[in-house]
């Protein structure tokens, strides 16, 4: 239920809306919801049906050229995804025990998102002939011109339903792009580097799998910030979006590109390099989880096991791993809270992460191009690692710029990105002036505002995620 309401926040209040008591906003109109037509359903089932037909069209041509290793790693890549898509669908759709043989049939045939998608339609379309008496309410705070104003939503039966279409589809988006598209351009473009030339039918995945990791990217952005203010109204402007996919897109191909590259001059030990980083980062949440000698949520689902509930989460924790072996995931994983995740901003996880990040690439790409095969003759070695160092940094600003300017909910950061560069300023510019304490009362004259007196007290704090004192 959670989830579907905060699919259904993305609702935009009706302009006939009337006060009611409290101070809350009653929106009366619910059936606006189903205005908007589910074209993310639809945009991730074309992406899926391109991608494994695709897919199995490349698979073809290495048959017909004998090239064994290419053909079975490319249906690899292409059916498990495929088969972890099925059951994630099944399982948000809690599909298994009903009386549905005709969907589980077509999930076996691994159509389950073509089925799930003309669901989804047939929903939409009947909902906007028809109205229905709603059938629950829920608030959540629409953030205007500074000032948070609750506001109250009639949810009707449709748009419920509509609602865990969507929420499903996201979810299944963010699966195909780590666990099937990323795998599968490096391959492709290691194959091609190999073999020393284009062949179309590859080409045309390689665009696919780039456009699928570029929007399951997105999504998962999206759904970080739906997650973490799950409370409010959060409503994404295009230029957001813009931004989002400059970031994103920057960061991926130029990650993807490094690895590959790397592995050209070094195979065996680009293996090493991406073992290494999805252990780390498989193992990090369950290592914190340890420490905090927590007990396993039983949030997740009420019919699960414990054994049930550690599969789960280790297919969770694994779909987190490879989104952060290729870029930033956005969240952190926390499995003694209900929710898995935590909901403060980690700038200081987010600012290791892109160092780390930017000086392992600089060692990667430093050492293939001392090691560089003769098929990188007549390419200038220097300018491309320059190009893709200056890629990786385009990446980082756009993600500030993001932060900064184009978050939905900025004005609910105790600090954003000018906090932290204003801070390092301070820092250095007041190094020699330590020994002097400021005093409270002094501070308190300067900021009428007791908490910003608190931050100027305390701008470490922000790098430790810690609280400031109220």
């Amino acid at each position: 239920m959670e989830e579907q309401e905060r699919e259904i926040s993305d609702i935009d209040p009706s302009e006939n809306q009337s006060e009611v008591e409290n101070g809350v906003r009653q929106v009366v109109n619910y059936s606006r919801g189903l205005e908007r037509a589910p074209l993310s359903i639809v945009l991730a089932t074309v992406l899926y049906c391109a991608e494994f037909v695709s897919a199995a069209m490349v698979s073809g041509k290495y048959h017909s050229t004998k090239d064994d290793t290419w053909l079975g790693f490319t249906i690899t890549f292409m059916l498990v995804p495929a088969v972890l898509i099925q059951l994630a669908l099944t399982f948000i759709h809690r599909d298994a025990g009903r009386d549905r043989p005709l969907v589980l049939f077509l999930h076996l045939l691994l159509l389950g998102p073509v089925i799930r998608c003309f669901e989804a339609l047939i929903i939409y379309f009947k909902g906007v002939k028809r109205e229905e008496t709603y059938v629950t309410l829920y608030r959540k705070i629409i953030l205007k011109n500074g000032q948070k104003i609750p506001t109250e939503w009639e949810i009707g039966q449709r748009d419920r339903m509509l609602a865990v279409h969507r929420d499903a589809f996201k979810r299944t988006a963010v699966i195909q792009a780590f666990l099937g598209s990323v795998p599968q351009l490096t391959l492709q473009m290691y194959a091609t580097i190999q073999e020393k030339y284009f062949l179309p039918a590859r080409l045309a995945l390689m665009i696919i799998n780039l456009v699928s990791i570029t929007y399951g990217a997105l999504v998962c952005s999206v759904l970080a910030i739906h997650i973490r203010y799950d409370d409010y109204k959060v409503r994404v402007r295009p230029a957001a979006y813009l931004c989002m996919i400059v970031w994103r897109g920057l960061e991926i191909a130029t990650r993807i590109t490094v690895l590959v590259l790397f592995s050209t001059a070094l195979t065996y030990w680009v293996a090493l390099v991406g073992l290494l980083n999805l252990l780390f980062f498989f193992f990090q949440p369950w290592t914190e989880f340890w420490a905090k000698k927590g007990s396993l949520t039983q949030g997740l689902e009420p019919n699960l096991s414990h054994f049930g509930t550690v599969v789960v989460l280790s297919l969770f924790t694994l779909l987190y791993a490879c989104i952060n072996v290729f870029c930033w995931s956005a969240v952190q994983l926390d499995f003694t809270h209900r929710e898995l995740i935590q909901r403060r901003q980690g700038w200081g996880r987010l600012a290791l992460y892109y160092c780390a990040r930017f000086v392992e690439n600089f060692v990667l790409i430093t050492l293939w191009y001392f090691n560089k095969s003769d098929f990188f003759e007549y390419v200038c070695a220097p300018l491309l690692v320059v190009q893709l160092l200056i890629g990786y940094s385009m990446s980082v600003l756009f993600m500030l710029v993001f932060y900064q300017f184009c978050h939905p909910c900025r004005s609910l950061f105790k600090y954003n990105v000018h906090d932290c560069l204003h801070c390092i300023c301070c820092q250095k510019g007041t190094g020699r002036r330590r020994h002097q304490k400021p005093s409270y009362s002094t501070h308190l004259s300067q900021h009428p505002n007791p908490r910003q007196s608190i931050w100027v007290i305390c701008p470490v704090s922000m790098w430790t995620n810690k609280k400031p004192i109220r």
